[in-house]
């Protein structure tokens, strides 16, 4: 497990399982092998749009402008209010047209519905981006500093669950040529309005 996977579990540990668990209608077993898939898969499509300088340079300017860490300081808080925190909007930027495929493929591997499994990601993305921001603070990492750690954490990921990130890396390659460099670079131009 890659380092922002086990920030971002273990704040969801307990009783903030169980919260999940009651919202999506699923037992806390389900849910939190979702949110074990989930947290991965969100850390390597922020890996592969920030690979590019452009990607990295929108994802640095993203935390800086919305995304402080303090998400973190208090998650039982974020859970009662979670549909005010962007989880849509993040998830719109990081995955693109893709994101109902990535849906669907976190459901059939999960056995939540795929509503369910959206509802997840939406919950994770803020939460995702919280432990980005707060590893960037504490590392002083700069745009390509945070690239160069998000590339580490994916490659650890992809080593975990080489079939699940070999699943967004497929889903990303948008007109199938074989290459992601273009999909990423056109996800990178929209990454956060810019």
């Amino acid at each position: 497990m890659n380092a922002l996977t086990e920030l971002v579990t273990q704040q969801l540990a307990g009783s903030c399982m169980s919260q999940i668990s009651n919202k999506l209608g699923a037992d806390p077993g389900t849910t939190g092998k979702a949110i074990g898939l989930a947290v991965p898969l969100l850390v390597s499509a922020l890996a592969r749009n920030s690979s590019t300088p452009e990607g990295a340079q929108a994802l640095d300017q993203a935390i800086a402008k919305d995304h402080d860490g303090s998400i973190l300081d208090n998650v039982q808080g974020f859970l009662h209010s979670c549909e005010s925190a962007g989880g849509a909007g993040i998830l719109s930027h990081i995955l693109g047209d893709n994101r109902s495929d990535v849906e669907n493929s976190l459901a059939q591997r999960t056995g939540l519905d795929a509503d369910a499994a959206g509802q997840l990601l939406e919950t994770v993305a803020p939460l995702v981006m919280g432990a980005v921001s707060k590893t960037q603070q504490q590392q002083g990492l700069d745009a390509h500093g945070l690239a160069t750690y998000l590339d580490g954490q994916h490659q650890q990921a992809q080593n975990t669950a080489p079939d699940v990130i070999g699943m967004l890396g497929s889903m990303l390659d948008s007109n199938k040529d074989g290459s992601v460099v273009d999909d990423i670079r056109r996800l990178a131009a929209r990454f956060f309005g810019r």
